[in-house]
C-alpha cells in the first residue's frame, strides 16, 4: 500500500480470522489506544446499493483521538481536511483480511507546520500498537 512516490500509505496487519471478528477487535484496539470510531462507511453495501455491485467485505473506519486531534487543530486548524484518521478492514481474495491504517506522519507531509511532527508521531506509535495487538494470539 503505497502513494506514487513508493512512501508507504500507512501499517498494514494480514489476519487469518473471521471478517466480523476481525471488525470487532480492531475496533476494541482502537479504543484501547484512545481512539473513537466517529465513522464507518460499509463499501461493500454502498456498492451493492449505488450501483449493484457485488464486492468483497470492506469497511472504512474514521477513526479519531479527540487530545490528539485537538492538539493538531490549535496547532494548524486546516489538518481538519485530513482528519479523522483512516482504517480499513476487508476481506481479500485469499481469504485473509487486511487492516490497513493511514501514517499520521506521511499526512502530516503536506502541511509544513513543525508543531504537528511530534502529534503525528505520537498517533503513528498508537496505531502501530493497534497493528501489533491484532496480530497477537488471543488468549
Amino acid at each position: 500500500m503505497e502513494t506514487g512516490s513508493g512512501k508507504p500509505l500507512g501499517i498494514s496487519v494480514h489476519l487469518k480470522d473471521d471478517y466480523a471478528g476481525v471488525l470487532a477487535r480492531t475496533i476494541a484496539a482502537l479504543k484501547v489506544e484512545g481512539f473513537g470510531v466517529l465513522t464507518e462507511i460499509d463499501v461493500k453495501e454502498t456498492l451493492k446499493n449505488k450501483l449493484g455491485v457485488d464486492f468483497p467485505p470492506y469497511k472504512i473506519l474514521g477513526a479519531c483521538n479527540p487530545p490528539l486531534a485537538h492538539r493538531a487543530l490549535t496547532a494548524a486548524p486546516e489538518v481538519g481536511l485530513l482528519l479523522p484518521c483512516n482504517v480499513t478492514v476487508r476481506q481479500l481474495e485469499s481469504g485473509e483480511i487486511e487492516v490497513a491504517l493511514i501514517d499520521p506522519l506521511m499526512m502530516m507531509e503536506s502541511i509544513s507546520n513543525p508543531a504537528l511532527a511530534p502529534i503525528a508521531a505520537e498517533a503513528r506509535a498508537r496505531l502501530e500498537r493497534v497493528a501489533e495487538s491484532l496480530i497477537k494470539p488471543v488468549d
